[in-house]
């Protein structure tokens, strides 16, 4: 996985404390139920396609993929959005996830 955006990263230093407990609010979400963390990171694809957040979708499915999904689940993830999230959204996502996986093909090389 690439590194994390730049506006990510200024804001992990702007505000250390801020950062620390958001880190620890997401680690105790993780923990308090049987997923497994690919299955979490298939779920976080899905919510962030619904938020139209191109960065999300990017982000989430770099780590379904280090998480062990496949390329097909990624995708599916996605797809089953298009009845929730409508044809142009679940399309827009798609392209996104599309593009964070060519792009990690591409660092592999």
């Amino acid at each position: 996985m690439g590194n994390p955006p730049k506006t990510y990263q200024r804001f992990k230093k702007a505000y250390p404390k801020l950062w620390r407990a958001y880190d620890r609010l997401g680690i105790a979400a993780a923990e308090s139920g049987p997923l497994d963390e690919r299955t979490r990171e298939l779920i976080k694809l899905g919510m962030a396609a619904a938020l139209r957040g191109e960065s999300a979708v990017k982000s989430h499915t770099h780590r379904a993929l280090a998480a062990g999904a496949s390329r097909d689940e990624v995708i599916h993830a996605i797809l089953l959005g298009v009845t929730t999230l409508g044809f142009p959204t679940m399309m827009t996502a798609l392209s996104w996830a599309q593009e964070a996986m060519e792009a990690e093909a591409d660092e592999a090389d």
